[in-house]
């Protein structure tokens, strides 16, 4: 693995280009089973004092079935040679292929969970917090992204290792 862990105060990266435009990957489950969708929605910050990340899954989305079984999970940021990876880990389930194979991508396993050899950064959360979120909390031009699918569930990490080339 040719990563090296830093502080997550020693990063300088943008969340809103980092997260919004580049998309990341939301990876959980381990050597035996994990699944990874992309994810552009999430923030991070301090939170309850801890350097936090949140990240929001529909619960019809298979990475939802490995976020609710294991306490870690990744988020990991690639450059933009892997868009097109990105792109398919984002419309395809692996319930129905092996997102790894398609896509080039290369997992690893990182203290018990998985993420990617390609990626730039990656970020190890422990969950802190899960809670599906209620629409009717949702402020009333917010909703359309609800119009055909479920709601989100929201899961706050702490950002328990960063590691970066």
């Amino acid at each position: 693995m040719s990563f090296k862990e830093v502080s997550v105060k020693e990063l300088t990266i943008n969340p809103f280009s980092k997260i919004g435009e580049q998309w990341m990957l939301v990876t959980s489950g381990d050597e035996g089973k994990w699944n990874t969708m992309t994810a552009s929605w999430g923030f991070m910050g301090v939170m309850w004092g801890r350097n936090v990340a949140e990240t929001v899954i529909r619960p019809n989305r298979y990475t939802y079935e490995f976020m609710e079984k294991n306490e870690l999970f990744t988020l990991s940021f690639f450059g933009s040679e892997y868009r097109k990876a990105l792109a398919f880990c984002g419309s395809h389930s692996g319930r129905d292929c092996d997102k790894a194979k398609e896509t080039g991508l290369t997992p690893i396993f990182i203290d018990g969970t998985s993420a990617f050899e390609e990626a730039e950064l990656i970020l190890v959360c422990r969950k802190l917090y899960a809670q599906d979120m209620d629409i009717s909390l949702l402020a009333e031009d917010a909703r359309g992204a609800y119009e055909k699918e479920p709601m989100h569930k929201a899961y706050y990490g702490e950002i328990i290792k960063a590691l970066v080339k």
